[in-house]
């Protein structure tokens, strides 16, 4: 049976352990997401945010129906 020090050492342990590895995959996640916003911008997107700006200052759609 483990007493109540080897459980705390244990339970700390654990925590440790599940923080290290908390703080791996934040750092991979920030890579990633900082890869992403370094990729451009398709074009067919581009080209739809344009025809919505038009849209927008030609009094086009103004959301409602």
């Amino acid at each position: 049976m483990m007493n109540k020090d080897s459980k705390r050492a244990a339970d700390r342990s654990r925590r440790d352990s599940t923080g290290e590895a908390g703080d791996a995959i934040a750092a991979q996640l920030k890579q990633y997401y900082k890869s992403v916003e370094q990729e451009p911008i398709p074009a067919n997107l581009l080209d739809l945010l344009e025809q919505l700006d038009q849209a927008e200052r030609s009094g086009g759609s103004d959301g409602s129906h």
